[in-house]
């Protein structure tokens, strides 16, 4: 089984990605995240295309903002919209849509960004976090949450820890309660695999932060002990961020059970541009 997940900046600019992209990677399970649609609008879309290629929709969305989702080829049973328990801001938004796929329980999330440090929408962030703790420790065993974290675990996770001084993603609060969610037992699979390696899955559209390789790895896939087991390849699609109209972000795909790609997968990690001066390069917001 090949597990997906990409926060699409848009599923409707995304389209003409999305489908060629569905075609080439060929995943049996994607999560989506700021598919910015309402429910019936992004039926309205995608089913059709959806259907021609085998994958059944749960789907959890708004107009204009946040949004996810689940397309899978391998059933989608039992789907939660929302979190349990959850904090709203100030009502519920479409941050967490839960299905079973093939016997796993799959999770995607949208995790609210936070703002500014110890700002209301900050604290409303480790509100959420902590939902998604308790969620995740309910189980299942066979449990994968992923989605876009909106934290860079460590200073590994981001080209410079310098640049981010100050700046939410990097904060102690928030890596604490991004641990936690992992403390309930589920492991960073991509991080797992590329233990000492520089990988990105976001770089922000200004200031060439791409074409110079000055990114942050924020987009995760977290897996109960009994998927980790099963995980023979994890990496990031950097592909799908390069050329006209893409994504902020790029997918990350875990192979489950055979790797038809290779161990690696097509786009081997690290990217080749490490940064050796430090304080050098700013965020473009920073400018």
């Amino acid at each position: 089984m090949r597990v997906a997940t990409w926060n699409v900046n848009s599923v409707r600019q995304r389209l003409p990605r999305l489908l060629p992209w569905l075609d080439e990677r060929q995943p049996d399970v994607v999560c989506l995240q700021e598919t910015k649609l309402a429910d019936d609008a992004f039926h309205e879309l995608l089913d059709q295309e959806l259907s021609q290629r085998g994958y059944a929709i749960a789907v959890y969305g708004e107009p204009a903002w946040n949004g996810v989702a689940i397309l899978s080829r391998a059933g989608v049973e039992d789907v939660v919209r929302g979190l349990p328990g959850a904090p709203g801001f100030p009502g519920p938004e479409a941050r967490a849509v839960a299905a079973t796929c093939g016997g796993i329980r799959v999770v995607s999330v949208y995790v609210p960004n936070g703002r500014e440090p110890d700002s209301d929408h900050y604290r409303y962030k480790l509100a959420w976090l902590a939902a998604l703790r308790d969620a995740a420790a309910a189980g299942p065993q066979d449990l994968i949450v992923c989605g876009d974290m909106n934290i860079a675990p460590t200073d590994d996770d981001v080209f410079d820890p310098q640049a981010y001084v100050g700046h939410t993603h990097v904060t102690a609060p928030e890596r604490a309660a991004l641990a936690e969610v992992q403390a309930v037992g589920l492991h960073d699979v991509v991080r797992d695999r590329w233990p000492n390696e520089r990988v990105f899955t976001y770089w922000d559209y200004r200031a060439g932060m791409f074409h110079q390789d000055l990114g942050m790895r924020i987009d995760l896939v977290l897996a109960s002990a009994s998927i980790d087991a099963r995980v023979k390849a994890a990496w990031v699609d950097r592909q799908a961020r390069k050329g006209r109209g893409p994504s902020d972000h790029a997918p990350v795909i875990v192979d489950l059970d055979q790797a038809p790609d290779g161990d690696i997968g097509p786009v081997v990690p690290p990217p080749s541009a490490p940064v050796t001066v430090r304080g050098g390069k700013k965020l473009p917001q920073s400018r």
